[in-house]
């Protein structure tokens, strides 16, 4: 059965499109739900124990980055839950991250590191993306010269919309996009050699950022998850088309065979769709953190 659970020992602080948020006070506890969201819309099924496998792997991943950036994790330990959180436990377990409360930095910064989705359909029409020109000629799925950062606006509902640097940089200041923007493509580098290593291909991700208390940039939210990157088969990897994914491209291919507008509400997923997804899910948990 798909996580379906209302807190009421602790202030809800906010729903997001596939977690919700609780206020602890000092920290927050992240709790991330079944739901799944394509083209920025919550569809109305649930993929049984997705949040489970994302809250796993984001676990994973950001422990691996930490010789690069700190994070908000406090702990994703069953015995560290509060008193208030017990009776809870085990709707909690595998599924929750308590975190520090930060200042978010309004932009997803997303590395594109080959040509596909929102940026092969940008490149068809203009050449470029985000503003970066890029070479003529280039195929769908094509790996880029070196990986490129396009940021993007953070909207909790709604669209989230590609901006280029320019933008970013006016927004928050020169020197704090920069930043963003090296940190952005370390983490991508370091991230996506280890996983080419064991047979998966990270075509792109988007990181999310906060600064701490202490005036620190630190990676927060969910990180190289299959909710927040394209992954990729490395064996079957064959450039100038869509490519077989590990991700939730695969609900988005079944999604553009619907005659669906991509606004609310979506439609249902059937039963074979959601078996194959969490299936897919699985496989690159497994992969990537054993």
């Amino acid at each position: 059965m798909a996580y379906n659970l209302k807190i009421d020992t602790v202030p809800f602080f906010k729903r997001g499109k596939v977690r919700d948020v609780y206020d602890l006070g000092n920290s927050l506890l992240f709790v991330a739900t079944d739901r799944v969201s394509c083209y920025d819309v919550v569809l109305p099924t649930d993929i049984t124990d997705k949040g489970k496998i994302l809250t796993q792997i984001s676990a994973f991943w950001f422990k691996f980055l930490e010789d690069i950036i700190d994070n908000h994790i406090i702990t994703v330990n069953d015995v560290d839950l509060p008193e208030t959180l017990i009776k809870y436990q085990k709707e909690l377990s595998g599924r929750f991250m308590i975190v520090s409360k930060c200042k978010v930095i309004p932009f997803e910064c997303v590395v594109r590191g080959y040509l596909s989705g929102s940026g092969w359909n940008e490149y068809r029409a203009t050449g470029g993306v985000c503003g970066i020109k890029l070479s003529e000629g280039l195929r769908e799925s094509d790996k880029l010269p070196e990986p490129i950062f396009t940021p993007a606006t953070k909207a909790d509902a709604g669209h989230d919309e590609n901006v280029d640097f320019e933008y970013m940089a006016g927004t928050i200041g020169v020197e704090l996009a920069e930043q963003l923007k090296t940190l952005s493509i370390n983490i991508y580098k370091k991230a996506s050699e280890y996983a080419l290593n064991r047979g998966i291909i990270i075509a792109d991700t988007k990181f999310e950022f906060g600064i701490n208390k202490d005036g620190k940039i630190i990676l927060i939210d969910e990180v190289l998850t299959p909710d927040s990157s394209r992954f990729w088969p490395k064996d079957s990897y064959l450039p100038g088309k869509g490519q077989t994914s590990y991700d939730k491209q695969f609900v988005r291919d079944y999604l553009q065979t619907l005659d669906w507008d991509k606004t609310p509400p979506g439609p249902c997923l059937p039963d074979v769709i959601v078996e194959k997804t969490i299936a897919k899910y699985k496989e690159v948990v497994n992969i990537l953190t054993k």
